[in-house]
C-alpha cells in the first residue's frame, strides 16, 4: 500500500473520529443550554438538574412526562431544543456510522487491493513465460535460417558445378 494511500486513510478516520468528537460537544452544549434555558424559563423547573432533565428528555424526543413545559415561552424553548436535539442526535448517529462504514471501506480497499497484487503477480509471470517462449522461437528461427542459408548455399554451389560441368 503506498505511503499516499495510508495518509488518506488515517486522515479520513481522524476526521471521522473529530467529527463524532464535535458531534458530542455538540450535544453537550445543546443539553447545558437547554438545562439552563429550562431552569430560567419554566417556574415549574425548580433546580439546573431537573433543567437538564427535561432538555434531554425534550432533544431526545422521549418525553417520559414526569416533566414538561408549562409555560408559552418553554413550550416555543423546548421546540427548538426538539429541532436541534434530532438535528444534532442525527449528526452522532451519522458520525458513528461513518466511523464503522470507513472500516469496511478500508477492509474492502485493502481486499481489492490484494486482489489486484495477485493478478499483478499473475500477469507477470505469464509475461516471463511469454518472453521465455518469444526468446526460444527467435533461437528456433535463427537455426531455421541458418539452416535454410547453409542449404541454399549448397543448392547454390550444386547448381554453379552442374553449369560448369554441362
Amino acid at each position: 500500500m503506498s505511503q499516499r494511500r495510508r495518509l488518506i486513510r488515517l486522515r479520513r478516520r481522524h476526521i471521522a473520529r473529530r467529527g463524532l468528537l464535535y458531534s458530542l460537544v455538540l450535544v453537550a452544549a445543546i443539553l447545558l443550554l437547554g438545562g439552563i434555558g429550562f431552569w430560567v424559563l419554566d417556574p415549574k423547573v425548580q433546580s439546573f438538574s431537573d433543567g437538564l432533565w427535561l432538555a434531554f428528555t425534550t432533544a431526545a424526543t422521549v418525553g417520559y412526562g414526569d416533566m414538561v413545559p408549562s409555560t408559552h415561552l418553554s413550550r416555543a424553548f423546548a421546540v427548538v431544543v426538539v429541532l436541534l436535539g434530532l438535528a444534532v442526535l442525527s449528526l452522532v448517529t451519522a458520525s458513528l456510522a461513518a466511523i464503522f462504514v470507513e472500516q469496511d471501506v478500508e477492509d474492502e480497499e485493502r481486499h481489492a487491493e490484494l486482489e489486484l497484487l495477485r493478478g499483478l503477480r499473475a500477469l507477470r509471470h505469464d509475461v516471463s513465460v511469454l518472453r521465455a517462449e518469444v526468446e526460444h522461437m527467435v533461437e528456433v528461427q535463427a537455426e531455421a535460417v541458418a539452416r535454410l542459408d547453409a542449404v541454399t548455399r549448397q543448392r547454390d554451389k550444386a547448381a554453379e558445378r552442374s553449369t560448369l560441368v554441362g
